[in-house]
């Protein structure tokens, strides 16, 4: 059965090989093609030798991984050894799908010009690949060098370390290639490697704080470990924080990512540097000040090692976070006012969460001690748990979305901020009906069920205290709303100047199109120009019009649509475009 199996797969792989390898060397015979018989070509070559790389990385990388444990095996052991499955397929995957996609790289590398080099196709197979290879190296090789700390030499995973490390250098290579490099998505692989590197920087330094924090708490305490020194923990995630920092470094300062526009490096931005780092922020403060809640008020039933269990792993996480966010709060400042203000609300809306679970949970707590209380349950902890949500996120709140601040007419017609209220004001209503829909149908239960002894302020105290905070969020959100919109409405509209900007190029814009997005407002779309004899392929950084040249050159232009054409030696042309 496994041999029938793996024989339909090869038939399967050559076939495919060999269909990609004859679309993508196959010149084209002159005959006329419709405009969408290319992009499917690309989509499906680039597909398709993405998926032979992967192959044909998996199989070498357990070839070598192979040879190399086979120096540290007894004399006379086979290279196959137990798994002569394991290595029949990594020869399968090396030896048919690595030759069909070399043969379809080649081909495709040799047409690489013009509009090939600047199809979306081939800028996002780089930087999938990039991000893919780099990913997978870095994790085996920090996985093989902290597996070193407990004297575990990995060699196979070392072999995947070696083995995607030169696809992601062959990659990387063509990526910065002078006439082949894609014109489009160039900072993809950039951005996303960069965050990866933050990621696994953050966890391990989070790791190896909250490690030595209980490491010290269990010595004050005189706690006996068992197993593992205490010192591996700590020093295996020293090293993942070391990868993670240096790929950071490396693709944030040295490649120029936190310099890179657009909307994937702003919700980048926001997402990770700013809403990840406040929750972490927010979590860990929350859950240390419950910790020291818990020793001040809450201690009879419960050991100290049971409540100083999670300080450690809590207050790295705050101070880690707090880092993390720190820093990219001031990136925010150099962005667009937009991407500032989206921020923001991010972090308003964590703060408002974070405050309205605490309120409801300390509702919950109230009503729990109005009920008889049961052997083992204590109302204490709910309460201090409530106490400290809402202590975190309250203040947080009220110092980004300063409630008592009155807002200008301007402000309040916003775009993002209507958007922002209205999805706290419908989020907030439809758990408040659901909620109500869970309270009715406990005290339905209640009315019907008599043999039960839950008195019925215990069976819905936890979804009315979720009632009272949403309740609170939506109302005051609506409210907010219904005067922002009436204050917008004395404001005269202004008038719509310009709708679309076409840019056309001869080679990267990406900070003209920013700047003709945040002069205009409106929505800009880029055509690259063909190569022609003696035009520039790519515009050197210090050529890039100036923002002043491009208000100069727009001021004035009405239109729905507006082509804005750029000459090789940096003329500007203005061409407003009839319906």
């Amino acid at each position: 059965m496994m041999a029938s199996l793996t024989g339909i797969a090869l038939i399967v792989l050559l076939a495919i090989g060999i269909a990609g390898t004859v679309i993508a060397v196959r010149r084209s015979s002159g005959q006329a093609s419709s405009t969408g018989t290319p992009t499917a070509r690309r989509v499906v070559v680039y597909v398709l030798l993405f998926a032979l790389v992967v192959i044909a990385a998996i199989g070498l990388s357990g070839l070598l991984g192979r040879l190399i444990d086979a120096g540290t095996l007894p004399s006379g052991s086979s290279l196959a050894g137990s798994d002569v499955s394991g290595l029949a397929r990594s020869l399968a995957f090396s030896l048919v799908a690595g030759p069909f996609a070399v043969v379809l790289w080649w081909g495709l590398w040799r047409r690489l010009a013009g509009v090939e080099r600047a199809s979306l196709a081939w800028g996002l197979y780089l930087a999938g690949m990039q991000t893919v290879a780099l990913i997978t190296a870095t994790s085996a090789l920090l996985t093989t060098v902290a597996a070193l700390v407990r004297s575990d030499w990995q060699p196979r995973t070392f072999a995947i370390a070696l083995v995607w490390a030169l696809v992601w250098a062959w990659h990387r290579w063509m990526a910065r290639h002078q006439l082949k490099s894609p014109t489009q998505l160039a900072s993809v692989a950039p951005l996303l490697t960069s965050t990866f590197g933050l990621l696994i920087g953050a966890v391990g330094a989070v790791t190896a704080l909250a490690s030595l924090i209980d490491a010290a708490v269990d010595v004050t305490l005189g706690s006996i470990t068992v197993g593992e020194p205490w010192w591996h923990l700590p020093l295996q995630s020293a090293i993942w924080l070391l990868g993670g920092a240096l790929i950071w470094w490396w693709q944030w300062m040295v490649e120029q990512a936190q310099r890179m526009s657009g909307v994937l490096a702003d919700l980048v931005l926001i997402v990770v540097g700013i809403a990840a780092a406040a929750a972490a922020t927010l979590g860990g403060t929350g859950t240390v000040i419950f910790v020291l809640l818990r020793l001040a008020f809450a201690r009879e039933n419960n050991s100290l090692t049971d409540i100083l269990g999670a300080l450690g792993t809590a207050s790295a996480t705050a101070l880690v976070g707090a880092v993390v966010w720190a820093y990219h709060h001031g990136l925010i400042r150099q962005r667009t006012p937009l991407v500032s203000l989206a921020a923001t609300l991010v972090v308003s809306g964590l703060g408002l969460v974070a405050a309205a679970t605490g309120l409801g949970i300390v509702v919950n707590s109230l009503l729990a001690g109005l009920t008889p209380v049961l052997i083992g349950s204590d109302p204490r902890s709910l309460l201090l748990g409530g106490l400290s949500a809402a202590v975190v996120g309250g203040p947080l709140w009220w110092a980004v979305w300063k409630p008592l601040r009155a807002v200008d007419p301007v402000s309040a017609g916003v775009t993002g901020r209507r958007i922002y209220l209205i999805l706290i004001f419908g989020i907030s209503a439809v758990v408040a009906i659901i909620t109500l829909l869970v309270i009715g149908y406990r005290v339905f239960e209640f009315a019907l069920d008599d043999l039960s002894r839950e008195s019925l302020l215990d069976r819905v105290r936890a979804p009315l205290g979720l009632l009272v905070a949403t309740g609170l969020a939506a109302g005051y959100h609506f409210s907010v709303w219904k005067r922002d919109r009436a204050a917008s409405s004395t404001l005269e509209p202004p008038a719509q100047t310009i709708d679309r900007v076409i840019l056309v190029t001869p080679g990267d814009s990406r900070v003209l199109r920013a700047a003709i997005a945040d002069l205009t407002g409106a929505a800009v779309t880029v055509w690259l120009r063909a190569p022609t004899a003696g035009a520039q392929g790519d515009f050197a950084a210090d050529s890039v019009p100036s923002a002043e040249r491009i208000a100069a050159a727009l001021a004035g232009v009405t239109g729905a649509r507006v082509l804005v054409v750029l000459g090789a030696d940096e003329r500007i042309e203005v061409i407003p475009l009839q319906e």
